[in-house]
């Protein structure tokens, strides 16, 4: 006889909210201000752009695949653990980009506290550093040589070569060109002075011509073009390569835990891993920004703080892998995924409520991508650090997990659809208020909006998804919204956003997509009032509850509920057949 396997449901939701809070504490530490990091690297708002939206579009696409793909040839742990182990690696190789011009050039979020500590020694020791090592040399013989009388005779003779000084040779010594007295050089010599010039010239152009080679190091392969679009595709080569080692990640994991529940009946369990994810974020974000910013400008030679974000990433994903080793997954044959999210596309695109709320759930993936690039580039012009940026994003997260405390509250006031038109607006009333910050303090107050622009909005999502989904396909439905229409938004945000911050400046990209937003949400309303509600019964849901509460002493009315919602669903049916033969 074939022993069963026990299922440990409580172990494996253990184990699976600690893994999610590790992997979100990680991604947290390093993704809100990666393009901070672009930006002090030197790429334009537009290059920035075009980065993050090539980041959300291999999403879009890679991750179902590489799910599907990781069923069928059951390898979901050998893509856990390999997206692990390659994204970090490939964040770490970021960290080899120089940055475009000076190398030790900090952002403005360096506090001036910590160059001020031995400023005035320090900033003289780097520009003498800075002269010596960009202006060339020559030795006295050569200096005496072109400057002597006799080189006025003859001006067709070329220069002396310069030759290596000997340290003992006081006439080879070198001498700085800064050294140069005006009164040796004969002023009834014009040819003696243009020798000069042009020897000095022609050297310090050689110069700099060698130490710009050598500073491009790799870069210099791509050699025709300038420094800043060598590094912009080097940069956006790294990113792609890390988001396709990334983007399996989180859909592959949810994948396995949720067969797993499903086959342990306790799929209703598996939303409780979520809230582990935003406390995590959380924690990552705020502790990432409150270190870093404690920090000196380098941590060490030619090492820039923003390095530890990098870090931060890294050492977290390798604690995330011993957990993910023990991950309870399960693999359900019987389930296709694939034909699941065709199907769950069609459902959506059956309903109009539903086609409205994916048409708002892409604009607010707009929105997002809008807040999600270049917030972090607003603060930092009003003066904020790191520490202000931590803090101010972790309050959001908080107030996202905080919802479903109100939930109950909200639902009694406000239908799904009203409270779907609210969410939208708390975004753009977020993003009207970012385009008006004067102060490092000022974005954390509406902060607080992302209780109703991300908790209230999702719940709503959830609710749409129960009334357009047939049973067992409520998690497909969540996935149109969540994965499809978020991230097709981020992109085509992320790509258009980039080119409006070049051309306009952040704080017209964040009045424009205010006002954009705000104006669907003054026509929401209406169209989801025309648009015909068409709200499916989970039979499945309905006969498990007969089933727990039925007893032999009921009465016959709360026998007959379950034929009494069947017949409303075929009346509703049948009127919608005579509405449309009519039309």
């Amino acid at each position: 006889m074939r022993r069963i396997k026990q299922i440990d449901v409580k172990r494996a939701l253990a184990l699976t909210g600690t893994f999610s809070f590790l992997c979100s504490c990680s991604q947290a530490c390093l993704l809100p201000f990666l393009t901070l990091y672009f930006r002090q690297l030197g790429l334009s708002p537009s290059m920035t752009g075009i980065i993050m939206g090539t980041k959300h579009s291999i999403t879009l696409v890679w991750s179902p695949a590489a799910g599907l793909l990781s069923k069928r040839y059951n390898k979901r742990r050998v893509v856990i653990n390999c997206s692990l182990v390659f994204s970090a690696a490939a964040a770490l190789l970021l960290l080899l980009l120089p940055p475009v011009g000076n190398p030790g050039a900090q952002s403005s979020t360096c506090n001036t506290s910590n160059l001020s500590s031995g400023s005035a020694k320090s900033l003289d020791d780097l520009t003498t550093s800075t002269t010596s090592q960009t202006l060339p040399t020559i030795t006295h013989r050569e200096f005496a040589v072109a400057t002597s009388p006799s080189n006025s005779v003859s001006d067709s003779e070329p220069p002396p070569v310069p030759t290596k000084p000997n340290q003992n040779d006081t006439e080879n010594s070198e001498i700085q060109p800064s050294q140069v007295d005006a009164s040796v050089v004969p002023s009834s010599s014009p040819t003696v002075l243009s020798v000069v010039h042009s020897t000095v010239s022609s050297l310090v152009s050689a110069e700099r011509n060698k130490r710009s080679v050598n500073s491009s190091g790799f870069l210099a392969s791509l050699k025709e073009m300038d420094i800043q679009n060598q590094l912009f595709f080097l940069m956006l080569i790294i990113v792609s390569v890390w988001e396709w080692t990334s983007a399996p990640l989180e859909w592959t994991v949810d994948d396995g835990l949720y067969e797993y529940l499903d086959y342990a009946d306790a799929s209703d369990r598996h939303s409780s891993t979520g809230v582990w994810g935003l406390l995590g974020g959380a924690f990552g974000v705020g502790g990432a920004g409150l270190v870093v910013g404690q920090l000196s400008c380098l941590i060490v030679a030619h090492t820039s703080r923003s390095a530890v974000h990098f870090y931060f990433y890294a050492g977290l994903a390798a604690l995330a892998l011993p957990v993910a080793i023990y991950l309870p997954l399960y693999l359900n044959k019987k389930r296709d995924r694939a034909n699941g999210l065709l199907k769950a596309m069609q459902l959506v695109h059956s309903s109009p409520q539903a086609l409205l709320c994916a048409f708002t759930i892409l604009l607010v993936g707009v929105v997002n991508s809008a807040v999600e690039n270049f917030l972090l580039w607003q603060m930092e012009d009003n003066g904020s650090t790191e520490v202000h940026m931590g803090l101010s994003l972790a309050l959001a997260l908080l107030s996202q997990a905080a919802f479903p405390l109100l939930a109950g509250r909200v639902s009694k006031l406000l239908s799904p659809g009203r409270v779907l038109v609210v969410g939208a607006a708390s975004l753009g009333i977020q993003c009207f208020y970012y385009s008006f910050l004067w102060g490092p303090w000022m974005a954390l107050p509406a902060q607080v909006l992302n209780t109703f622009s991300s908790g209230a909005l999702w719940w709503a999502v959830g609710i749409q998804c129960e009334d357009v989904a047939t049973p067992g396909a409520e998690r497909s439905v969540r996935r149109v919204y969540s994965s499809l229409c978020l991230h097709l938004g981020s992109a085509l945000g992320s790509f258009a956003g980039g080119f409006v911050v070049q051309r306009f400046g952040v704080t017209w990209l964040y009045r424009g997509v205010a006002v954009g937003l705000m104006a669907w949400c003054v026509c929401l309303p209406l169209l989801q009032w025309k648009a015909p509600r068409q709200r499916r019964i989970n039979y499945s849901r309905l006969l498990a509850a007969d089933a727990s509460e039925a007893s032999d002493s009921e009465s016959e009315p709360e026998r007959d509920w379950l034929d009494k919602a069947m017949e409303d669903d075929r009346g509703n049916n049948n009127y919608e057949r005579r509405v449309g033969h009519l039309n």
